[in-house]
């Protein structure tokens, strides 16, 4: 995992790089806790690897992070109960206190808390087996009081016929948690369901983001997906007949009630209307997976959102007007220039879905940053960008970006 400086964003400067084991293969787990100033990741090597958990401090200087701690989790010898069926990383995000770090465990379809009061020594606290209502696992959030998980399921038809059969249940969306009790460490914490809102017009749900708008709780949900699944011909062509979007978007969910969340809006690109169909179907010939649709987002201040941008692979980076969260707009967009060849590292090569000058997959955590008005992120032929707006699009007057969010 590289260490790149950002403090001049028009000269980025590689210092180093992490080399204890989660770190060579985070996958989508590598997340900063900012109140405490602690970098970690779980082991995601190609997809799922393994128990380890690596904590870093970046307090003093986070161009230099210092190991606190590269230790298997869940086996017990971290002192802590033994995982039921194991623990192995791919996905990852802490609580905002910085006193618990959540595993997305998609190899055992389940989440695992951390405790990470002692971040030199992490210990394994609780698991919640999604198999066990009917669902599965992938990308997360907590609550800014640490009582709520907002959990993914990454659903996908088993059949194409299942889109427009009223008997199938959806299983792809986002299940709101009570976790009050892994929050307060009481003794044999369990993870208790509060509501559910699943769907069947996207798929492979990514992650979602806790935010307020105007005052007002949402959720931010990404799929990675699309409603037939990730985007081959067959899947893209059953959307279309199912007039539902071929490619993943970004949804805004109302959860002001939590047990009834409300679709609020979708953060539909042209290419995701069905009307499209012709024109892009075709584009899919000899790819299968990853073309159109989105991956990560983030917002400009979670407490206080103006702003979402997301990564949508080849559609490159967007970004989005949510300040009325029922009409959002775009309002900017980049797209890498195609690379000749792939560069080292990059999973664009997956499936042979790289195609020489072709659009480069973009597809990692962006961020925005109102002081400055610049996106920072990587795609995953052309590196680090740092991006600036034209024409004083953003930032708009009331946005900001607390320190810690910006990373």
């Amino acid at each position: 995992m590289p260490v790149v400086d950002l403090t001049q964003p028009s000269n980025p400067v590689q210092m180093g790089y992490l080399q204890t084991t989660s770190m060579l293969d985070p996958w989508e787990s590598l997340k900063v806790n900012d109140r405490r100033q602690l970098l970690a990741a779980d082991n995601g090597q190609n997809g799922g690897g393994g128990p380890e958990v690596d904590i870093y401090d970046v307090s003093t200087d986070c161009r230099f992070p210092q190991l606190l701690a590269s230790v298997p989790v869940g086996t017990g010898a971290d002192g802590g109960n033994i995982a039921p069926s194991g623990v192995v990383g791919h996905e990852g995000s802490w609580a905002p206190d910085g006193l618990t770090y959540y595993i997305g465990d998609t190899t055992h379809r389940s989440y695992q808390a951390v405790d990470m009061t002692d971040p030199t020594k992490p210990r394994y606290i609780a698991t919640f087996d999604m198999k066990t209502i009917g669902l599965a696992s992938h990308g997360l959030s907590i609550s800014d009081d640490g009582n709520r998980a907002y959990f993914v399921s990454p659903g996908i038809p088993a059949s194409l016929s299942d889109l427009t059969d009223p008997a199938v249940p959806a299983t792809n969306g986002f299940v709101i948690f009570d976790t009050s009790e892994i929050q307060s460490r009481l003794p044999n914490p369990q993870f208790h369901v509060i509501s559910k809102f699943l769907f069947k017009d996207g798929s492979v749900a990514q992650h979602t983001i806790p935010v307020k708008i105007a005052g007002k709780p949402y959720i931010i949900h990404v799929d990675e997906g699309g409603s037939g699944g990730l985007s081959s011909v067959a899947q893209a062509q059953a959307a279309c007949a199912a007039g539902m979007p071929i490619f993943p978007l970004a949804r805004i969910v109302d959860i002001n009630d939590e047990t009834n969340p409300t679709l609020v809006s979708q953060l539909a690109l042209e290419i995701h209307s069905p009307k499209s169909c012709p024109l892009v179907v075709p584009d899919l010939a000899g790819l299968s997976i990853f073309t159109y649709g989105s991956h990560y987002c983030s917002v400009d201040n979670r407490q206080s959102a103006t702003t979402l941008v997301c990564g949508y692979f080849n559609s490159g980076i967007r970004v989005f007007d949510i300040r009325d969260p029922v009409h959002p707009k775009e309002i900017a967009y980049y797209n890498p220039p195609g690379a000749t060849t792939a560069s080292p590292g990059s999973n664009h090569i997956i499936l042979n879905n790289f195609v020489p000058g072709g659009p480069d997959w973009c597809s990692a955590q962006v961020h925005l940053n109102a002081s400055n008005g610049t996106v920072w992120t990587t795609c995953q032929d052309n590196g680090v960008l740092v991006l600036k707006f034209t024409n004083g699009v953003w930032p708009f007057p009331e946005s900001s970006t607390p320190p810690g969010q910006q990373n």
